[in-house]
């Protein structure tokens, strides 16, 4: 009988496959094709369409006169994500520099905030979150932001750092609304189609802020 992967180790090998796809969609993109754009619209749509999928098979609950307003604006906000990342998707570093900070900010509250532990930020929502996590993260998606500025330039460009500290901080509220929504809903996941990371909207909904407020900023 085969011995099953740990959850922490399902999510070390669906980030690395996520990570591999986000580097041939950098490779296209360096070869002229919108890669970086479509991938983003892809995952946005995955989200719209898991989410409804939820609201349909949860309906009895999503819809009730307590919690429909709030399901459906949400759904609502996740269309505007969807003009956002087609529009910013235009300029593809943006998206990269996005990812990168996001995907540092998410890690490093993670496994910093189960190493250090601490008090909780918000435990009705989310039982996991702490503020030594939330801290952890803010500095890592700094970090990754700053790193992105002098890979590309070689240059420390500072205004990176205040980038880098808005997504991070952003993402993290992108986070909690998720999880105020499963609660509403009274569901874990929104899906099981990432191993160990529960489903497309699970694993992105550090985008549910930033990318709006990234799209607002640039137009």
């Amino acid at each position: 009988m085969k011995a099953k992967l740990s959850n922490t180790s399902m999510r070390i090998v669906a980030a690395v496959v996520m990570i591999m796809i986000a580097a041939i969609a950098a490779m296209g993109q360096y070869y002229g094709f919108p890669a970086v754009r479509w991938l983003g619209c892809a995952v946005v749509a995955l989200m719209i369409l898991e989410y409804v999928g939820v609201l349909w098979r949860h309906r009895a609950t999503a819809l009730t006169k307590k919690n429909a307003v709030i399901c459906i604006a949400f759904l609502g906000w996740l269309i505007v994500m969807l003009r956002a990342i087609y529009v910013v998707g235009n300029r593809p570093w943006i998206i990269l520099l996005m990812l990168m900070t996001i995907a540092a900010a998410d890690i490093g509250a993670w496994f910093f905030g189960k190493m250090l532990g601490g008090d909780k930020m918000w435990e009705r929502l989310s039982s996991g979150k702490t503020w030594s996590g939330q801290i952890a993260g803010i500095l890592c998606g700094t970090l990754a932001a700053i790193m992105y500025g002098l890979l590309g330039t070689d240059t420390f460009m500072p205004q990176l750092m205040w980038i880098g500290i808005s997504m991070a901080l952003m993402s993290q509220y992108g986070d909690l609304t998720a999880s105020m929504i499963k609660r509403r809903i009274g569901i874990k996941d929104f899906g099981n189609i990432i191993p160990g990371h529960g489903g497309v909207l699970d694993r992105f909904d550090g985008w549910i802020y930033v990318l709006p407020i990234v799209w607002m900023v640039t137009l």
